[in-house]
């Protein structure tokens, strides 16, 4: 039975048991498909990340992401602590990886200090899609049209894998927040959204919180994959070029993740924090 390392770390935070968990299985070139799969399902954790090698030029390493209900295409956190597990791995302290995922390519930097890291990446060219309407979209948290940030519509963003982003005027909107998951995971999957972020911005500084597609996988304490849609949104609807986004505060596992607009992409990043280095035993 093949043994492959294992590491878990919290991402978006320097505290452990804070932030966002993420699984990372190296070494897992020969790992099939379905394995992956029932192995994100045995960590319940919202991304499970595997390291294969690169198949495209220039690339490190290959980035495969699933979540209990499937693969992903690209997220946010498992990209910087999948680069924090690897460098560790190699033993370096500062490290500046490609990683190849479906997407395409994305560089990572990382600088490594013990078990406590620092991350950041650019993301893909932000993309638009549709707006949509509050009266359709903010019952679906148990919120009113009302609720809607005056002059902020709601919109489909992607700087890689889509996001519904969905500003409130008011934060103490967010603690007010009960998702129907069955209306959320109808919604995200008619825009091949990843998460219903639920935000309030002022200025640069914004609250959120996350709902992924269903009950089983509920909230997302920290989605970097959001982060850069959401600067993006920012920078043309507000004018303001970076935000620091306090996420996972209602679910206690606060974490903070910023982001900068660089030329035609978005920055992302923050820290991260190893909790748990160890082995896996797969059978394949």
């Amino acid at each position: 039975m093949p043994e492959l390392r294992y590491t878990l770390l919290d991402v978006f935070t320097s505290s452990p048991l804070q932030g966002n968990q993420l699984a990372v299985v190296h070494d897992a070139g020969g790992v099939p498909d379905e394995v992956m799969h029932a192995f994100a399902r045995e960590t319940k954790l919202s991304e499970t990340s595997f390291v294969q090698p690169a198949e495209r030029d220039g690339a490190d390493y290959r980035h495969r992401i699933w979540m209990m209900s499937g693969e992903i295409p690209f997220a946010g956190h498992p990209s910087l602590g999948t680069a924090v597990a690897v460098a560790r791995a190699r033993g370096e302290s500062t490290a500046s990886f490609v990683q190849q995922t479906h997407p395409g390519l994305q560089r990572v930097e990382v600088e490594v200090e013990g078990t406590v890291a620092r991350a950041s990446m650019l993301q893909e060219p932000p993309s638009f899609g549709p707006e949509l309407d509050a009266a359709d979209v903010l019952p679906m948290v148990g919120l009113a049209p009302d609720d809607a940030a005056a002059d902020l519509p709601l919109q489909v963003v992607s700087t890689g894998a889509p996001q519904v982003i969905v500003p409130v005027a008011d934060p103490a909107a967010l603690a007010r927040a009960r998702p129907d998951y069955d209306a959320i995971g109808e919604l995200l999957a008619a825009h091949d959204a990843i998460v219903y972020y639920l935000v309030a911005i002022d200025g640069g500084a914004v609250r959120a919180r996350s709902f992924l597609r269903t009950a089983e996988m509920g909230e997302d304490p920290a989605t970097g994959a959001a982060a850069g849609p959401l600067c993006a949104y920012v920078a043309q609807r507000v004018g303001v070029d970076a935000v620091e986004i306090d996420q996972g505060v209602e679910m206690g596992r606060p974490s903070r993740l910023r982001a900068s607009v660089e030329g035609d992409r978005v920055r992302v990043g923050g820290d991260a924090v190893v909790v748990v280095d160890g082995t896996v035993h797969l059978d394949f």
